[in-house]
C-alpha cells in the first residue's frame, strides 16, 4: 500500500456549512493542536467570498496568525487567480485552485462554467510558481453531480490530461456528495494514476452513503497518497444539496494508524473534536470518536 498523508479539513470544508462562526484565535489555537498531534496537513479555510460562505471570512487573519513553518503544512482553497494571488501574498505557501467536473456544480458554486475556471488557471499557475508556493489541482464532483447524477470519468481524465494542466504536481478527486463506491473510487483513481503517474493524487471522501472510509481505503490500495478527513464528520458543500459531513478524521486515523499515533495521541484528537463540535452545536459522526468513550477499556484505544 502506498504511504499515505493524512489532511485535516475540519477548518475549511468541515466548517462551510456551520451555524456558528470561529474566531479567529480559536481556528489558530485548533490548528496548533492538529499540527502537535502529528497530522500531516491541514485546510486552514478558503479565499470565498464571505456573504457566500461567512465561516471564511477570517482565513487571511487565520494565514497572518500562524508560522512559516506551520503554513508548509497548511493549505489555502481558492477557485481564482485572484484568490490564489491573495492568499499567497498573505503568507500561504500551499493553494488549491478547485474547479468542478460538472458545469452545473461549477457554475453554482463560482458562477462560471468549467471551461472559464479552466481558462484562469494558467494565471493561477504562474503566480505560485513565481513565488514559490505549491499549488493543487482539486476537482470537485468528480463523480456525481447534485444538478446532474453521474459524472462521465472521462471528463475527469480530460481534466488532469489538459496541456493547462501539466505544471500541477498534484490533483484532488473529490466525491463532493458522498455517493461513490469503492469499485467506482478505485476505477477512477487508477484511471488518474495512470494517465498521470507523475503526480500525487489526493482523495477527498464525503460519508452521506456511509462508505466514506471505505472509499478512501479503496483510493489508497490503488495509489493515492494524501486523504482528506473533518474531525467528527463535520462539514458539507454549500452549493451541494445532499452532500453531508466528510469522512471523519477519527475514523481514518483509527483506520490507517500511521506510525506516530498513539492512543494517548488519539485520545486527543477525539477531545479536540468533541469540544470544537460541541461548541458548534453540530452532531458528532465520527464511529471512532464514539468507540473511543466505550467504558470497555481493555482495548487501548478506549479513552
Amino acid at each position: 500500500m502506498t504511504p499515505v498523508r493524512l489532511r485535516d479539513v475540519t477548518l475549511r470544508d468541515g466548517l462551510q456549512l456551520t451555524g456558528k462562526l470561529l474566531g479567529t484565535d480559536t481556528k489558530v489555537e485548533l490548528a496548533r493542536a492538529l499540527l502537535d498531534s502529528g497530522i500531516d496537513a491541514l485546510e486552514i479555510g478558503a479565499m470565498a467570498r464571505p456573504d457566500k460562505v461567512p465561516p471564511m471570512a477570517n482565513t487571511l487573519e487565520v494565514i497572518a496568525a500562524l508560522t512559516p513553518e506551520e503554513l508548509q503544512r497548511c493549505w489555502v482553497w481558492t477557485a481564482t487567480p485572484r484568490g490564489v494571488t491573495r492568499a499567497i501574498e498573505a503568507g500561504a505557501r500551499n493553494v488549491e485552485y478547485c474547479l468542478s467536473v460538472s458545469d452545473q456544480h461549477n457554475y453554482a458554486n463560482v458562477g462560471r462554467t468549467t471551461e472559464q475556471s479552466m481558462a484562469a488557471l494558467p494565471e493561477a499557475v504562474d503566480f505560485a510558481a513565481v513565488a514559490g508556493a505549491r499549488l493543487q489541482l482539486s476537482l470537485a464532483t468528480a463523480f456525481t453531480c447534485p444538478y446532474r447524477g453521474m459524472v462521465d470519468p472521462q471528463r475527469v481524465v480530460d481534466l488532469v490530461s489538459d496541456s493547462r494542466t501539466a505544471d500541477i504536481p498534484s490533483v484532488v478527486l473529490c466525491d463532493t456528495l458522498g455517493q461513490a463506491t469503492p469499485q467506482q473510487v478505485r476505477k477512477l483513481v487508477k484511471r488518474v494514476r495512470d494517465v498521470t503517474p507523475e503526480r500525487e493524487i489526493v482523495f477527498h471522501g464525503h460519508d452521506t452513503w456511509g462508505l466514506g472510509v471505505a472509499n478512501t481505503l479503496a483510493a489508497i490500495q490503488v495509489g493515492a497518497s494524501m486523504v482528506d478527513g473533518a474531525l467528527g464528520g463535520l462539514g458539507g458543500c454549500p452549493f451541494a444539496p445532499g452532500a453531508s459531513g466528510n469522512t471523519s478524521t477519527e475514523d481514518l486515523l483509527f483506520a490507517l494508524q500511521p506510525p506516530w499515533l498513539t492512543p494517548p495521541i488519539f485520545a486527543g484528537v477525539v477531545t479536540a473534536g468533541g469540544r470544537l463540535l460541541d461548541e458548534l452545536g453540530e452532531e458528532n459522526r465520527s464511529r471512532a470518536a464514539q468507540g473511543a468513550r466505550s467504558t470497555v477499556d481493555a482495548f487501548p484505544w478506549v479513552s
